[in-house]
């Protein structure tokens, strides 16, 4: 399945991007080495690897835009919303819309009421990971780990595709394959 190209994925070898996180252990079978993330990608969904293609592109993708695709997937996880989690997601699209510090922190306040068992909360928990300090203002600066918004994308994701419905898991993870895909394409999946 030839992919569009991924313009949004800066990272030069999928080899960059797996040092990044744990593959499963048939997919880190997979040689990778000298291969471009999109060729790497098209070999995780031709072996149907779609777990580790969703972790991957949560890796790949530029903060910004996983965010944005944690938030989509969100949205698209079935079931009712609570209003915490509806002000989870209100608090992403605010701070993708103009990221500051002020939105961040206020994505990880709505996060905390929405708690983090939920896609929308997790959402908001991978606003927070994006830069700034884990501290509060007032205290020296704590800087987050460079994996953990990617972590807390995976996460959004992946439950996204369970909270309801679990039986149908396998058909929203393609579904959600194909957003991650776009979004590294460019093509913004807005609201």
């Amino acid at each position: 399945m030839p992919l569009p190209p991924l313009t949004k994925i800066e990272a030069k070898t999928a080899a960059e991007i797996c040092a990044r996180f744990e593959l499963s252990e048939p997919a880190a079978a997979l040689p990778r080495d000298g291969l471009s993330p999109a060729a790497f990608l098209e070999r995780l969904i031709e072996g149907r690897h779609v777990l580790d293609a969703l972790g991957f592109l949560a890796h790949a993708l530029p903060k910004r835009e996983a965010v944005g695709w944690a938030a989509s997937c969100a949205r698209l996880a079935g079931g009712p919303k609570s209003p915490e989690q509806q002000t989870a997601l209100e608090a992403v699209e605010r701070w993708r819309l103009e990221p500051s510090e002020e939105l961040r922190r206020a994505a990880m306040a709505a996060a905390e009421k929405a708690q983090l068992n939920n896609p929308a909360g997790c959402a908001a928990l991978a606003v927070f990971f994006t830069g700034g300090s884990l501290a509060p203002p007032d205290v020296p600066v704590v800087p987050p780990g460079e994996g953990l918004t990617a972590r807390a994308v995976a996460g959004a994701v992946l439950m996204a595709a369970v909270v309801s419905e679990p039986e149908k898991a396998e058909e929203k993870y393609q579904r959600f394959l194909e957003q991650g895909i776009a979004a590294a394409a460019g093509q913004d999946q807005g609201k």
